[in-house]
């Protein structure tokens, strides 16, 4: 069983909440998100927000936050195989409403169809709004950025996630 070890990065005026799977074990080791420079996430979001790649760790948290991005994963712990998605059982949910009671999320993102399914089976279609900051919530669920996704090119990404920059 594997615990999730990064915790959610947001701030109180984060309003973009993008949500993967499960860090992957460049990500654990790292003890950041998309860590593996053959994701495409980084050069994805670069894109959409016109904005230059982030290296370092540093960069990425100021890239998150110039942007209002928040980020986490749907799973708190799991089995999982490296870095499979399709490995992935014995799932306990995160707590989502820990950062949609403290900032204003407007919009979540679902990284790939993974972290989609077990967001609505472990969230539910109703989010939990009792104190939650912002009423509307839009979720889109996009492509993933991970390298095991080959069916979508990079401008095929930048293509899909550039609704969230709107």
């Amino acid at each position: 069983m594997f615990e999730h070890s990064i915790g959610p990065y947001f701030d109180e005026k984060s309003k973009i909440l993008i949500l993967g799977s499960f860090p992957s074990v460049k990500s654990r080791e790292e003890n950041f998100y998309y860590a593996n420079k053959q994701n495409r996430f980084w050069k994805v979001l670069a894109q959409v927000f016109e904005d230059e790649v982030p290296e370092s760790e540093k960069e990425k948290k100021d890239f998150l936050t110039a942007h209002r991005i928040a980020l986490w994963d749907v799973i708190a712990s799991c089995e999982i195989l490296g870095s499979s998605d399709a490995s992935i059982k014995d799932v306990k949910a995160s707590d989502v409403s820990l950062i949609l009671e403290k900032a204003p999320i407007e919009r979540i993102v679902l990284n790939g169809k993974k972290a989609a399914q077990l967001f609505y089976r472990n969230q539910g279609r109703a989010l939990p709004l009792r104190n939650c900051k912002t009423q509307v919530i839009e979720v889109y669920e996009l492509p993933s950025t991970s390298p095991a996704n080959a069916t979508f090119s990079l401008d095929a990404l930048i293509a899909h996630w550039s609704i969230i920059s709107k």
